[in-house]
């Protein structure tokens, strides 16, 4: 029989027995475009970004969002760090509603537009206030059409994290990084049986070897500047130590013993717009308590310490400029502040 998981996301991958974690990757393919092709066209104010700090994948939105200064544009609902089986909840905000949508489930949202929806609740979804309805979830299109689509209102200064020069290359390697690293800690963690977790091990850390040796000469993934495929690594690289390394078995090393990488994860946790979406309690929290199969008393671990997120990292010396002609974006807006004691 197949064994269904849940990821941080809430989806759905399964596992055939004795075999390895299978990502489901049919997310709802409506795009929000500047000329509204699938009938949601880019609005200011009409849109609220879903997300959960403890997820990767809705990270990347949070940080992409942040960077290029749309929180004036796009609001956003942020979920507790745990769920059950049915639905994240807006269990930080008071009476466990969200104060926009006014609802407690994300799953509400869901089935306002597809009443039958089987398939899992995912974070991040934007949703239309308008009518409560999800629009998409489908993650990898949010960031690149926030970065292509949204561009009437990118704040002044905001960063080109998917310039056309450089796609194809920023695609080619987000593809081998979301293969082997940000899915590959999911086959560690979910596989079924010795040799399909003895395989993406092999694969994960081959992975980070290749990365290793790719960041050592330069500063960024592609080009001289930030783009999609650094925000795509990063926030698996904040998860590593914390979660991945033990609650995973990713343990041929820590992040911390890669220098290029944690250099890498350093230099970009002290750029403005990642470190400070970054909640340590959060993402411990959603790993070590939802995943009762791999850790069945939901115990917490307290390490490790996080003190290191904040050391120089000298990564200046590789040349590189963070924003490329633009500026950084000014800090998180208030009520957006990661709590305090939850970062580095």
């Amino acid at each position: 029989m197949t064994e269904q998981k849940q990821d941080e996301t809430g989806s759905a991958g399964y596992v055939e027995p004795g075999s390895e974690f299978t990502r489901d990757t049919h997310y709802i393919a409506t795009r929000i475009t500047a000329d509204g092709r699938d009938g949601y066209p880019v609005e200011s104010g009409r849109y609220r970004l879903v997300a959960a700090r403890a997820c990767p994948w809705a990270n990347r939105a949070i940080i992409v969002r942040r960077l290029l200064g749309l929180e004036d544009v796009l609001s956003m609902g942020l979920c507790g760090p745990t769920h059950d089986e049915r639905s994240w909840t807006f269990d930080l905000d008071p009476g466990e509603v969200d104060p926009v949508l006014k609802i407690p489930r994300l799953q509400d949202a869901y089935f306002a537009r597809f009443p039958d929806y089987e398939r899992g609740i995912t974070v991040p979804a934007i949703v239309d206030v308008p009518t409560g309805q999800v629009v998409t979830n489908d993650y990898p299109h949010i960031t690149l059409d926030l970065s292509t689509e949204w561009t009437k209102y990118h704040r002044e200064g905001a960063p080109e994290l998917y310039p056309e020069e450089l796609r194809d290359e920023i695609d080619e390697v987000a593809e081998l990084v979301f293969r082997d690293v940000n899915n590959g800690v999911y086959r560690c963690g979910f596989a079924g049986s010795q040799s399909a977790y003895d395989s993406a091990y092999d694969r994960l850390f081959a992975r980070l070897d290749w990365l290793e040796e790719r960041l050592t000469t330069r500063r960024y993934l592609v080009g001289d500047t930030i783009t999609e495929a650094d925000v795509r690594l990063f926030t698996t690289l904040a998860r590593f130590d914390s979660v991945y390394h033990g609650h995973f078995k990713c343990n041929r090393n820590k992040l911390s013993e890669m220098p290029a990488l944690w250099g890498y994860a350093r230099d970009l946790f002290q750029t403005p717009g990642f470190g400070d979406t970054i909640d340590f309690v959060q993402i411990k929290q959603h790993y070590y308590m939802v995943h009762t199969d791999i850790n069945p008393t939901g115990i917490v671990p307290k390490g490790p310490d996080l003190s290191g997120w904040l050391q120089p990292h000298g990564r200046e010396q590789l040349g590189g400029r963070p924003f490329g002609t633009g500026t950084p974006p000014p800090p998180p807006q208030s009520g957006e502040e990661v709590p305090a004691g939850h970062g580095a």
